[in-house]
């Protein structure tokens, strides 16, 4: 009876201590600690910088550069249309969609929906010829231009009271020219991501994790360009029309296990060699240039 007894209890003291093992093992082993095989989605705004480009406008009856073109984003602010459906892209957003193929590296696909404001209130220096037939109200830009000051100014419906898209003469605006609809960089990118958590003392990361991320990116724009070229017909119409790259580093902040809020920086470079300007395909304008965005959005991170 005092054997039976004995390996009785032997018998649950092992039971127990193995128990116990492996509830400290499930313990240990947080949700947070590894990221190989979740998906993750992001959605928020931006704010965009960009350098003076070259853009060269071509077509039957001209070819000419505005050179070292300014050009601003097109904030909205704060704003409800952020996350109203059938609104969400009148803002700057950014929409990502990733996954870790490993705990540190993911790779993703993501859209960034800048705006491209060539600033109008400018003057800039024009070299090429324009030719255009007399009947057309853009002929009184006709002429050769060699580094010659163009006023780019379309002010004529804010103080002279003419139609929009004519200068405060009453003669039609030399140029408008906007992505805003929008300078749109559909992208895949290749990131890692790294738990500093412990550099700020933090232990459960489960509740509060702080990871810090970096990454390439490479895509296609696909913008939806509005043009006003020497009086033609305003146009404004989806198109691929060139190239990017883009690195990026920022900070991630993940809490309660699935809800991210994350800060980025990111920088790149955009090439457009075929940028539709009116409803004519033998018309057409290019230009590239660097650009700076800042972004914060929010997302999960999740298993399927």
């Amino acid at each position: 009876m005092k054997t039976t007894i004995s390996f009785s209890a032997l018998l649950f003291i092992c039971i127990s201590l193995s128990s116990f093992a492996q509830n400290d093992s499930i313990k240990k082993e947080r949700y947070t600690a590894h990221n190989k095989g979740k998906f993750t989605i992001a959605w928020g705004g931006n704010r965009e910088k960009y350098t003076d480009s070259d853009i060269h406008f071509m077509g039957d009856d001209y070819n000419f550069m505005v050179q070292s073109a300014d050009a601003h984003d097109k904030p909205k602010g704060w704003h409800v249309d952020y996350i109203t459906p059938g609104r969400m892209t009148i803002p700057q957003t950014n929409f990502k969609l990733g996954y870790f193929f490993t705990d540190k590296y993911s790779v993703s696909i993501g859209v960034d929906h800048m705006k491209y404001v060539m600033t109008q209130n400018q003057t800039a220096n024009v070299t090429g010829v324009i030719n255009l037939p007399a009947d057309q109200s853009g002929s009184y830009y006709n002429g050769g231009y060699a580094n010659t000051p163009v006023d780019m100014s379309q002010n004529g419906a804010q103080e002279g009271g003419f139609e929009e898209g004519t200068t405060q003469e009453g003669i039609p605006a030399f140029l408008m020219f906007e992505h805003t609809d929008g300078l749109n960089y559909v992208y895949t990118e290749i990131a890692r991501q790294d738990d500093i958590s412990h550099w700020f003392g933090i232990k459960n990361t489960d509740k509060f994790q702080v990871n810090i991320n970096e990454g390439f990116g490479i895509g296609v724009l696909y913008p939806k360009t509005n043009t006003t070229l020497l009086g033609k017909e305003r146009y404004d119409q989806f198109h691929v029309s060139g190239y990017g790259t883009s690195i990026k580093a920022g900070l991630n902040f993940t809490i309660f296990k699935y809800f991210t809020i994350e800060g980025v920086l990111k920088g790149g470079y955009i090439n457009m060699p075929n940028i539709r300007t009116s409803k004519s395909s033998a018309d057409s304008a290019s230009q590239e240039f660097f650009f700076a965005e800042t972004i914060i959005s929010f997302g999960g991170i999740f298993r399927i």
